[in-house]
């Protein structure tokens, strides 16, 4: 038998938000994303690769039954990763966004991973990262397939 993520790729990444309007906002204002769908409760958009999805907590937990329980302001309970070509590109998609009015923890730097990363955080907490690999490449690889 195989493995069910070895046969059925991610389509969809959803975040859980506060307030559907704001996170929206912030999603397409400041990343560019570009709106997809919209429900009472839920958006998604359209980006270059899976859909990124926003569903507010109270909807979903009335809707589905699913906790509604909220983790503290400032912990991060999801992260996101956008992987670039080159450091370079890090360098130059932080200014970008950095101009647009995103806040990051720190600028780009070099990490003992081998990566070149920086990190942001939605209006909800969630973590983003963007990073590319340092010449060399990841560490730690299991199979390079």
């Amino acid at each position: 038998m195989t493995a069910f993520a070895q046969t059925n790729p991610i389509t969809d990444i959803c975040f859980l938000v506060e307030d559907i309007e704001r996170a929206s906002a912030f999603y397409v204002e400041r990343l560019g994303f570009r709106p997809r769908r919209r429900a009472p409760g839920f958006a998604d958009f359209r980006g270059a690769g899976v859909t990124l999805a926003l569903w507010e907590i109270a909807h979903i937990a009335e809707n589905t039954g699913v906790s509604s329980r909220r983790a503290p302001p400032g912990v991060h309970k999801a992260c996101a990763a956008i992987e670039l070509a080159s450091p370079e590109q890090v360098d130059a998609a932080y200014a970008e966004l950095k101009a647009a009015g995103v806040l990051f923890h720190a600028p780009p730097q070099n990490y003992v991973w081998n990566a070149r990363c920086c990190y942001f955080a939605d209006p909800d907490d969630n973590l983003w990262e963007i990073y590319a690999w340092s010449e060399g490449g990841p560490i730690g690889d299991i199979d390079p397939r």
